[in-house]
């Protein structure tokens, strides 16, 4: 395995200030432990390769992602959370509200459980509810949990309040088990490659952004993506 990620991204630079506590921060060797410890469930990035997701186009445009807003807008946000991070958590509202508002920002979700094996559980039932068009009631149920710490009985409890049929999740999780853990190990080999230490990352047009950002700085950063002309 090469130990020098692939330069995914070579556009992109940080803006704004990284806030330490408006992100979980995760040591490299902390995250690479997790990740080995996480190998049984079937989430460990593997080695960089061509067929590994790690280019420009599936970062941006995977189609197993799951998506929301403007599907031909004119700025692209991706996403990197997890459902146990209480900073993601935060963001939910205001960045539903400016991708709303703008109609014209493409939002792509990456699933990466980083944090706990309930992560993992929560990511599997999200991109399981996605195959029966439920993924954005699945995400912001996760989501609406207060805390880090939440366990698998609470999440698949906020899943099923959110209209998701679980007898088909529960199917779906079983029949498509190996495509869900192939897209969360490409959602992390893709977080390994930039080099991401923690959740929530947001890539706007040109920009790495790993903060909490609120309405205001979301709209900044946008805005500053539409002067660079970067999609």
């Amino acid at each position: 395995m090469s130990t020098t990620p692939p330069r995914i991204l070579p556009v992109i630079a940080k803006t704004g200030p990284v806030e330490t506590n408006g992100a979980v921060r995760i040591p490299r060797r902390s995250a690479l432990a997790m990740l080995a410890s996480l190998a049984a469930v079937g989430f460990v990035p593997q080695a960089y390769a061509k067929d590994d997701g790690l280019s420009t186009e599936m970062i941006l445009n995977d189609p197993a992602d799951p998506k929301a807003g403007n599907a031909k807008g004119d700025v692209t946000i991706v996403y990197f959370f997890d459902y146990n991070c209480p900073y993601c958590k935060r963001t939910v509202a205001p960045l539903d509200k400016v991708v709303r508002a703008d109609g014209k920002v493409r939002l792509v979700y990456k699933d990466w459980p980083i944090l706990s094996t309930a992560s993992i559980y929560g990511a599997r039932l999200a991109l399981a509810a996605h195959y029966q068009s439920k993924y954005h009631e699945a995400h912001h149920a996760l989501m609406s949990i207060p805390g880090g710490k939440v366990s698998e009985d609470r999440m698949r409890k906020a899943v099923a309040a959110a209209g998701v049929d679980m007898a088909r999740l529960e199917r779906d999780m079983k029949a498509k088990e190996g495509d869900i853990t192939e897209l969360m190990r490409r959602h992390g080999a893709q977080a390994d490659a930039l080099g991401l230490a923690g959740t929530p990352v947001f890539l706007i047009g040109p920009f790495l952004v790993a903060s909490a950002l609120d309405e205001a700085g979301f709209k900044q950063v946008i805005s500053d993506a539409r002067a660079r002309g970067n999609k």
